[in-house]
């Protein structure tokens, strides 16, 4: 009953099985493209991240580098970008903003630049105002008003 060599009837494997998925996964781009386009979108991700990352040390870097510099200068411009951030968990809606604040200052030279400020340091400065402003690269340090151009509070 047990012969070394096939019978008609017998079922006989010769290499190795087609593990491809036949009928039921076929073997299409979709299939084979869906883990790269994933390891692609990570990398994009991670990329991007980085690259931040680099840019604000570069940018950190620069400053610090930079000379503290004092110059006369008028403000010639104020605004502001808020941003929307929300989301949802468990049935529950949440939302806030963020509020970034700018100023432009032109110099002597009719030179202009904007700098980020602080909340407070924005509500303090009004258009026109003129003073010494002192900044070190791309970032604000100071604002003093000159004595004849100070608010009062009335």
């Amino acid at each position: 009953m047990f012969e070394d060599e096939p019978s008609g009837n017998d079922i006989v494997f010769e290499g190795d099985a087609d593990l491809s998925g036949g009928a039921f996964f076929p073997d299409d781009a979709l299939f084979n493209g869906m883990p790269a386009f994933v390891m692609l979108f990570f990398v994009i991700v991670i990329g991007i991240f980085l690259f931040s990352i680099f840019k604000g040390i570069s940018t950190w870097s620069k400053n610090e580098q930079s000379p503290r510099l004092s110059v006369k200068a008028k403000i010639t411009g104020k605004r502001t970008n808020v941003q929307r951030h929300g989301g949802h968990a468990h049935e529950h809606h949440h939302s806030h903003t963020s509020t970034t604040y700018y100023v432009t200052f032109q110099f002597e030279s009719t030179d202009r630049s904007e700098f980020t400020v602080s909340g407070s340091e924005y509500g303090k400065l009004a258009e026109g105002d003129e003073g010494m402003l002192t900044f070190q690269g791309t970032r604000f340090l100071d604002f003093q008003r000159n004595p004849s151009e100070e608010h009062t509070d009335a």
